[in-house]
Order: structure tokens, then C-alpha cells, then sequence
């Protein structure tokens, strides 16, 4: 009877040993597997080059470490008999460029990906070079995405040649789906090969945006590389300063701003800012004093903030709220870059519409600045330009009798950077610290 039990409790436990040891198998198997992806089309067709890729749709539960394309003149290619491309790591969608091809040849290419199991490959495409000397639409590069902000980004694209047909049309298009094409959104940003940037606007905060550059010539319409970018979410807030008075703050690129110029009349210690409103006694100014626009504060003040000389500016005791500061020359810099730079930053900046501005502002607010035409006034006392120009101070010194500045204007779409003179009455829009 011992012996019966013991046989029995020897032989149950084998085979408890036994199926754990095929479940593990199972599970094992299951946990990994080589990974699943497709080809891209080919594209960009040349002479002597062409354009592919793959999209990765799972890694098989291992980490992919190279992917790429492989091609060669015999159908179904493999990494071990053909040329390949090598594409980075990770899954999702990529590019490659397969080039080295001789004219008038057909190649069969297919997207490859390699994990720890092994190297999975996508379905096979196959393409002809075209005979040389061919046209055929350009062969072109989407730039980097730069300046994201809630509704605007800065992009372009890098033409490398034009296919034997003159470019007549380029720019960037974009969409919330892949592949954009010129049927989507668009920008129009000349002609001819080589580099040029774009201002991507009137986009939604908190979205992701797929970017490809094109280009137009007389054989069709050429595209870059594939890019998207998600625009950031715009995080509203308030600040108060000593008067109480109430502004909005905004977000653009790597930097926090007030929505609204200035309008405090007490320095942050409490101390009074001088008001001067005759003209010759502003003129005659070395020292700190703000004013308001043809000194009415109600109609000009309300709307377009005070004007103040850099003496008020530079002054020890501070008119910004705790936390933030007048701009540098350089903080300027680093906001009209990130909006394109200077030749296109003041449409970005400027409130749109001729609510306030004189026609024919072209502006789009895509930053949401919304830079309205407060004017200034001179170094002698006078008032000028109002609803036609803005001018904004820095906290940079040029020199003795000058500082920065940074205005925008009713009739461009640039961003001028200058330097004038310290008695000069200009807005204040500040910074956070």
C-alpha cells in the first residue's frame, strides 16, 4: 500500500513537472514573436533613386533595434542577400531613402524590422527606374518643426532638385491624418529649389499635426519626409499688479508672457511712478515718468496700456510684479524666432482685424500675443501713431542716450528691432521670470 502511494505521488508530480514546463513554453512563445509591419509605398521615383519605408504596428513584445528597407533586382530581398537601409529603433512609421539604383531597372523592395526573436519582413513592392535624363517631380525634405505654439508652428523644406522641370510652387502642407497633401492645408512659399521656411497657423492647441513639404513642377507634385508635432496647451492664468490691475498671461514656444501692455502707476514698492502730460516737460525728462496716450487714461489707457520712458523702466524699485520682468533684447530675439523670425513674427503677434489696428493688417494673433496699435511718444512730448504702430521697450541699454526696442506695424508683417531714445514713451509687455 506504501509503495502504491508513493509510485502515485511520484508520478503526480512529474507530470505536475511536465505541465508546467509546457505552459511556460506556451507563455514564452506567446511573450514573444518577431515583429509585424507593412511597406510603404514607393515614392520619389528617379533614375537612380526612389523612396519607401515600413510602419511598424507591434515590436512582438521585444524591443526593435534595427529597421529599415531591403531591395534588390530578385523578388522577396532579405537583409542577408540585398542592400538595406537602417532606419533607427522602435516601432511606428519611418522613412528611407533607397538610392545607388542603375536606370531603367526593376527593384523589389520590402521594409524590414529585427527584434531579439529574429527579422520580420513587410510585404513586397517593386518599382522601375526611370531612363536617364528623365523628368520626374522633385526630390525634397520636410525641415524640423520649430516655435510650437497653441496655434502656430514654424516649418519648411529643403528642395534638392527640381527633376528636370522648374519648381513653380512650394511650401509645407499639414492635417490631423498622415500624409498630408496640397489638398489639405497649405502654404505658398515660392519657387525654385533649396531651402525655405513656413508658418504653419491657424492650428487647435492640445492636437498632434502630420507636416510633409511639397513641391510642384510640371511632372506633379513632389513630398518630404513625413513629421508630426503636437501644438501645447495654452495655460491660462492671471497677474496682478500693485493697482490691482488684472492681466493674462500666454505661453509661446519656451516662454510666458502678459497678453496685455502695462498699465501700473506704482512701482512695486508701493512708490508712485511720475505722471508727466505737457510735452515740453517730458522733453525735458532724465528722469523716470509714464503718461498715457494724448493723457486720456480711460479711451487709450484701458485698451492700450501707459507708456512709459526707460528711466521707469530701468528704475531700481521695479514696476513688474513679483515674478516678472521687463524683457531683454535677447528674450525678445528668442520670441520672434520661435514665431519665424523677424519678417513674419508681427503677423503672429498682432491682434487680427481692424478692431484696432488701421487697415490693411494682415495680422493672425496665431501666437495669442494679441499686440494691439497703442502709438508712442516722441522724445519731445508729442503723441503719434496710434492705431498704426506698436512699440515695445526692452531692458537692454544700447548706450547713453538709447535703448531697444522691438516694434510692429499696420502695414507689414515683420517685427522690427531697433534701438531709440531713453525719453521716448513706449508700452511695456512683460515676461515671466
Amino acid at each position: 500500500m506504501k509503495k502504491r502511494m508513493f509510485y502515485f505521488i511520484l508520478m503526480f508530480t512529474s507530470f505536475s513537472l511536465i505541465l508546467m514546463t509546457n505552459c511556460k513554453k506556451k507563455k514564452d512563445d506567446i511573450a514573444n514573436t518577431i515583429p509585424v509591419l507593412t511597406t510603404t509605398a514607393i515614392s520619389a521615383i528617379t533614375s537612380s533613386s526612389a523612396a519607401s519605408g515600413g510602419n511598424i504596428s507591434s515590436d512582438g513584445n521585444a524591443t526593435v533595434t534595427t529597421k529599415g528597407v531591403c531591395w534588390s533586382t530578385s523578388p522577396n530581398p532579405t537583409i542577408l542577400d540585398s542592400i538595406t537601409t537602417i532606419n533607427g529603433t522602435g516601432t511606428g512609421i519611418f522613412t528611407s531613402s533607397i538610392t545607388g539604383l542603375a536606370v531603367s531597372t526593376t527593384y523589389y523592395v520590402r521594409a524590414y524590422a529585427t527584434n531579439s526573436v529574429g527579422t520580420a519582413y513587410g510585404n513586397q513592392v517593386s518599382f522601375s527606374t526611370l531612363p536617364a535624363g528623365a523628368t520626374t517631380v522633385p526630390i525634397l525634405t520636410t525641415t524640423a518643426i520649430t516655435g510650437i505654439a497653441p496655434n502656430s508652428a514654424n516649418g519648411g523644406g529643403n528642395i534638392s532638385s527640381d527633376g528636370n522641370a522648374t519648381v513653380t510652387s512650394r511650401g509645407v502642407c499639414w492635417s490631423t491624418s498622415i500624409y498630408p497633401t496640397i489638398l489639405d492645408n497649405k502654404t505658398s512659399n515660392g519657387t525654385g529649389i533649396g531651402a525655405f521656411t513656413s508658418s504653419i497657423t491657424g492650428l487647435t492647441e492640445s492636437t498632434i499635426y502630420y507636416v510633409r513639404a511639397y513641391a510642384t513642377n510640371t511632372e506633379g507634385t513632389g513630398y518630404g519626409n513625413q513629421l508630426s508635432f503636437t501644438t501645447i496647451t495654452s495655460t491660462p492664468g492671471t497677474v496682478t499688479d500693485f493697482d490691482g490691475n488684472v492681466y493674462h498671461t500666454i505661453t509661446i514656444g519656451t516662454q510666458t508672457w502678459l497678453k496685455e501692455n502695462l498699465k501700473v502707476t506704482h512701482y512695486r514698492n508701493g512708490a508712485p511712478i511720475t505722471k508727466v502730460t505737457d510735452n515740453t516737460a517730458w522733453g525735458t525728462l532724465t528722469t523716470e515718468a509714464y503718461c498715457w496716450y494724448n493723457n486720456d487714461s480711460i479711451t487709450n489707457g484701458l485698451v492700450y496700456g501707459a507708456l512709459y520712458n526707460w528711466y521707469a523702466v530701468s528704475d531700481i524699485r521695479n514696476i513688474c510684479p513679483v515674478g516678472w520682468h521687463v524683457p531683454t533684447d535677447a528674450e525678445w530675439t528668442t520670441l520672434t524666432d520661435s514665431l519665424g523670425g523677424l519678417s513674419v513674427a508681427g503677423d503672429a503677434l498682432k491682434e487680427a482685424g481692424t478692431t484696432h489696428w488701421t487697415a490693411p493688417n494682415t495680422g493672425t494673433n496665431s501666437s495669442g500675443f494679441t499686440g494691439l496699435p497703442g502709438g508712442y511718444r516722441y522724445s519731445g512730448g508729442n503723441f503719434a501713431v496710434l492705431t498704426y504702430y506698436e512699440d515695445w521697450w526692452s531692458s537692454t541699454q544700447q548706450n547713453s542716450i538709447n535703448a531697444y526696442q522691438r516694434y510692429i506695424s499696420y502695414s507689414s508683417a515683420s517685427v522690427t528691432s531697433s534701438s531709440t531714445n531713453l525719453k521716448v514713451g513706449n508700452a511695456v509687455r512683460l515676461i515671466k521670470d
